[in-house]
């Protein structure tokens, strides 16, 4: 069962970094329950505001119904005592009715709801299709803006007038104009987070636009690297985002953009690095090279980053 209501789970989630763990694989891509477990644990262990499972960087895209919702249940009973635990919904309205249903039944805490899958919305079918959602569950729901869900101002208004348990409004366009209408037709009815790719890159002017926090892939594999970095962008410290930037961020980004889908694989990646193997990616993705992987541990170990308890 849910320890908070979905306003207090955006209170709560609004102040505070969030991240996706990994799903981890065994050497057949089938989920590997003690390895996960681990990872969970780790991740629950520092002062991170929320973990989102079975999502992008967990590749919830690659996951059966059946999987996602054992990810989820793995994640409520190795982290939801500490940190809330929300899940993903994606693919059709019943698939992801679904979804949120099976998280919900579990203990997860809310959902982070995914674009509908390989088809044009417009405004009218994107607000009857979080509706439904919304309505389905009692926990809170997030939309992300992103791919072929892109909500406008009026929509968001839309949802959450309607329905209470609508709390929070995921970005990935970067659009300024967008979001500033958004944000200006909301206000603090709902909680606001960046997604873009590598989220820190962006974090410090989209704080400007009303994005309190931001989901950090880069969490997954070097934590205080990652909640130091928050820290300086609530405190809108720009020396100190650039100087992180320039040590580990930018040349971060230069090796995930060598392939692409490597923004779930470089994670996996680093895990790899710091000693918390958790699997391979599932296709379509793929691992990175072993050069890529070299490059990584060197920029690790080079930034000072090293994790406590590591050895590189």
């Amino acid at each position: 069962m849910a320890q908070y209501t979905p306003h207090e789970l955006a209170d709560k989630l609004k102040d505070g970094l969030l991240s996706f763990p990994v799903t981890a694989f065994d050497a057949n891509l089938e989920v590997d329950e003690p390895a996960y477990r681990r990872h969970l644990e780790w991740q629950s262990s520092f002062d991170v505001a929320g973990l989102f499972a079975a999502g992008g960087t967990g590749e919830g895209f690659a996951l059966t119904a059946e999987e996602a919702a054992n990810v989820v249940r793995m994640a409520v009973e190795e982290a939801g005592s500490r940190v809330p635990v929300l899940a993903s919904a994606g693919g059709s309205t019943k698939q992801a009715i679904q979804n949120a249903q099976d998280a919900e039944a579990v203990g997860a805490e809310g959902l982070l709801l995914l674009p509908p899958y390989l088809t044009e919305c417009d405004q009218d079918g994107l607000y009857e299709h979080v509706s439904a959602i919304c309505a389905a569950t009692k926990t809170g729901v997030i939309v992300y803006n992103r791919a072929n869900a892109i909500y406008s101002a009026d929509t968001v208004a839309r949802l959450a007038e309607n329905h209470e348990n609508f709390i929070g409004f995921k970005d990935a366009l970067g659009d300024i104009e967008h979001l500033t209408k958004v944000y200006a037709k909301n206000g603090d009815r709902l909680f606001y987070l960046g997604g873009l790719p590598t989220a820190e890159t962006f974090a410090l002017p989209l704080l400007q636009l009303g994005m309190s926090t931001y989901s950090s892939a880069m969490y997954n594999f070097v934590p205080e690297f990652a909640l130091d970095f928050y820290k300086d962008v609530r405190a809108q410290d720009r020396v100190a985002v650039n100087e992180k930037l320039n040590r580990f961020v930018l040349p971060y980004l230069d090796i995930r953009d060598r392939v692409k889908g490597y923004g779930v694989s470089i994670v996996k990646g680093g895990l790899k690095v710091v000693g918390r193997d958790s699997g391979s990616v599932r296709p379509p993705l793929q691992d990175l090279t072993e050069k890529d992987l070299a490059d990584l541990s060197a920029l690790i170990k080079q930034a000072g980053i090293v994790p406590t308890g590591a050895s590189l």
